[in-house]
């Protein structure tokens, strides 16, 4: 990584960040402070709000034409972000803004008009619920009204309250005080029209509300019920029609979503310019800049800058020792994916050993043997490799996650093989690995039966260990400190290659008891040595306790060989369900009845794809954590920060910058 510094008149300052942002290969940062400079200062919240307010119509446009092509069943991907734009189309955006505002003033408009439209027709919908009830009136609502000595309610009752009401009002009718009579009924409520003498007005009063009664909120009505009802149809009809306008008229605009989702982008990066002022300084007339561009592009940076101005002094320059450059990966397509599990944890800072190749290996090495299933790594090949065939244009975080499983998925086809399993039976004539239950699932480790599987998993951990100890020493040789990397690298590499030879000829099946000695010699020799020139740095009693600490690091390496039986457990788990479903099923579709048949292929289905599910996430999971802290912890640094070059930030379109 390079440091570009430069210096150039302030009137070119946003056509320089223009260029600048078409390289794709620069990050401004914080500069210092200069003597005879000032930090610049923007205000971006205007140019924010601005941006929010055509987000929320851009927005609305979109909601509108989904759901009307989700109504219509109409599949396109017409809507969808990530469309590729040219550069000058990009820039061409500023131009935009007129028109955008129009746009913005006809979609507000519309979406207020049918805002109001749909609160106004709640309303109505609910009057009219209401007043269905009482269309069965022969008369206006302003007939039921009192007279000298009678006093007439119009309202309702619950539909199971109605009969007695009726009844009680006869009982009282008998005196002529008191009546009620039911007209209609909508399933829940009653319409009743009572009457009663105003000498008995309170008694009345009371027997109504006993029953609920719920006076007419339209009583003093010069029209009928029918009127009414046939008046509110009309008006929600006429709204209904108005709503549905309004939305038609919002996606026959649905043409310059496209057009405004660049202009949106363009926004963004004319506010990422505004925010980066801060990072500046300034004299009256001109301005400063520094920032970070990978050496393999200083020449394009260069080119770009030169064709913007000639009122411009830019040099580059190697950063300080103390300085931490931006983080750069240079990977293939493949460990691009991996990169992701890495970032999880701590993007590798750019002064160290980029660990993502060597990871991957071992990330994939590691899944398959959890899986270790021929169906399940066809499933994960297949299914993985699609997504990331189809998203790699414009990766996501599913992308990354799907080439991650897609190479897993390899890893656990040749783990399957070696194991004899398809989705938990075998179909091989024949099976390299030990079982995982039976009689030739144990293994003798210095006389203790130990499941086989287990010390095979802790043999591969101290592969990576090993692995882990090399990249040490690299980290170590790539500054230059060669014995460093020897010392304290590849003499614990030396050691975990004696505990691996060891550990082989202490194993009674592999039948080679002189790598117990060889590789107890070459253990001895690598901790002799690491013990030896651990304190080599210190004084007297300093060397005394750091060869102690380096000797006793020895019990946390026994503990981080054990760390790697969880690949063992997490296998056994994975591989005993699958044998489960698997039996079951078989035994229920061979079984001739067609109910059990059905069942069968249900319990395959669900099944399987249950445990795929659980071990991918558990594979997942415990797979990182050896990453992070066994292999990592031997040598991984971290606390970088990815490169995040000017004008990277995009929501909506893919910018094509050459």
């Amino acid at each position: 990584m390079s440091k570009l510094n430069l210096v150039a008149m302030s009137y070119d300052k946003s056509a320089i960040l223009n260029a600048l942002q078409r390289t794709g290969a620069t990050e401004v940062k914080l500069h210092y402070e200069a003597e005879n400079t000032v930090p610049l200062s923007a205000d971006c919240e205007q140019l924010r709000a601005y941006l929010g307010s055509l987000e929320a119509v851009l927005s609305c446009l979109s909601r509108e034409a989904e759901a009307y092509n989700k109504a219509n069943k109409i599949k396109t991907d017409a809507l969808a972000d990530g469309f590729e734009v040219a550069y000058n189309e990009f820039i061409a955006a500023s131009g935009f803004k007129a028109e955008a505002d129009a746009l913005a003033e006809r979609v507000n408009a519309l979406a207020d008009d049918r805002r109001e439209a749909t609160v106004r027709l709640a309303k109505l919908k609910k009057t009219a619920q209401t007043a269905r009830l009482y269309s069965a009136l022969e008369h206006p609502f302003d007939y039921y009204c009192n007279t000298t000595h009678t006093r007439v309610r119009v309202g309702s009752v619950p539909l199971n309250s109605a009969d007695a009401l009726a009844e009680e009002g006869a009982e009282e009718g008998g005196q002529e005080l008191f009546c009620a009579s039911v007209i209609a009924s909508d399933g829940e409520r009653a319409l009743v029209v009572a009457a009663y003498h105003r000498s008995v007005a309170s008694a009345a009063e009371e027997i109504l509300q006993k029953y609920n009664f719920t006076a007419c909120p339209f009583a003093g009505d010069t029209r009928t019920g029918a009127q009414l009802n046939a008046e509110l149809e009309g008006e929600i009809s006429a709204l209904e029609e108005r709503i549905a306008k309004a939305g038609a008229e919002i996606y026959g605009l649905n043409d310059r979503i496209r057009p405004l989702k660049i202009y949106c982008d363009y926004l963004g990066f004319e506010i990422e310019k505004c925010e980066l002022s801060e990072k500046m300084r300034a004299t009256q007339t001109t301005f400063l800049l520094e920032a970070y561009v990978p050496e393999h592009e200083a020449e394009a940076v260069r080119a770009a800058l030169d064709g913007v101005t000639g009122s411009i002094y830019y040099e580059f320059s190697e950063p300080a020792k103390d300085e931490i450059p931006p983080t750069l990966y240079k990977n293939n397509a493949v460990v691009k994916n991996f990169e992701a599990v890495t970032n999880m944890y701590s993007p590798a800072n750019s002064r160290e050993f980029d660990p993502n190749a060597v990871m991957a290996v071992f990330y994939s090495i590691f899944l398959g043997f959890i899986m270790a299933d021929i169906g399940y790594g066809l499933i994960m090949l297949i299914g993985g490799g699609a997504i990331w065939l189809k998203t790699r244009a414009r990766p996501t975080g599913l992308t990354r996650l799907a080439g991650v499983f897609a190479m897993g998925g390899i890893c656990t086809i040749l783990w399957g093989v070696l194991f004899n399993s398809f989705f938990g039976t075998g179909i091989l004539p024949f099976t390299v690995m030990p079982s995982l239950r039976g009689e030739d699932s144990m293994w003798s480790l210095m006389g203790i039966n130990v499941p086989a599987v287990l010390i095979i998993s802790m043999l591969v951990g101290i592969v990576q260990l090993a692995a882990g100890y090399a990249c040490r020493a690299v980290q170590y040789w790539r500054r230059g400190r060669v014995w460093d990397g020897i010392w304290e690298g590849m003499t614990w590499a030396l050691f975990c290659a004696g505990v691996f030879l060891a550990v082989i000829g202490l194993t009674e099946q592999f039948h080679a008891s002189i790598c117990t000695m060889i590789g107890g010699i070459i253990a001895a020799v690598g901790l002799g040595l690491a013990v030896l020139t651990a304190g080599r740095h210190e004084k007297l009693f300093g060397k005394f306790t750091k060869g102690f600490g380096a000797a006793y690091g020895v019990i946390n390496f026994a503990s981080d060989i054990l760390s790697y039986a969880r690949l063992y457990g997490l296998l056994l788990s994975g591989a005993v369900i699958a044998q489960i479903v698997s039996d079951y099923s078989i035994q229920f579709i061979t079984g001739g009845n067609p109910l059990l048949i059905v069942l069968g292929i249900i319990i395959m289905l669900v099944g399987h794809a249950f445990n795929l599910a659980m071990g991918l996430l558990g594979a997942y999971i415990h797979d990182a954590r050896l990453q992070y802290v066994e292999f990592y912890g031997r040598f991984f640094e971290g606390e970088g920060e990815l490169f995040t070059p000017l004008g990277s930030r995009r929501r909506y379109i893919n910018l094509l910058l050459k």
